[in-house]
């Protein structure tokens, strides 16, 4: 039996709707080892915040974190940095904390308005 021209284009039509398909699929699995491996990393920066930090400095890290949270994530990949470097001695304290979140802190811009 011959094929049709309807019928080979019907055919053609089907093999690219699962060639979609299965390419949508791997997409969704890309997309889910990303997520994972962004949770993995959460996870490690987590416990390297509890290892090196004391509980004070963590409470005062939170607090910023309510705050600001984008200035906060920027001090948690600092504090990991300085730690996978080898240059913090021991475990950060709160007055350690307070003088790195001074040191990170972008510039205050001040405005001062005089009347005449």
């Amino acid at each position: 039996m011959s094929e049709t021209p309807d019928d080979e284009r019907l055919e053609e039509l089907r093999e690219q709707k699962l060639q979609e398909l299965q390419d949508q699929a791997q997409g969704q699995g890309d997309a889910e080892t990303q997520q994972a491996a962004q949770e993995q990393a959460e996870r490690q920066q987590e416990a390297m915040l509890k290892q090196h930090l004391t509980d004070g400095a963590r409470q005062r890290l939170n607090a910023v974190e309510m705050s600001k949270p984008d200035f906060a994530a920027k001090v948690k990949q600092q504090v990991t940095a300085l730690a996978r470097s080898g240059r913090v001695n021991g475990r950060i304290d709160e007055d350690q904390m307070k003088e790195l979140l001074r040191e990170l802190q972008p510039d205050q811009k001040s405005f001062d308005i005089r009347r005449r």
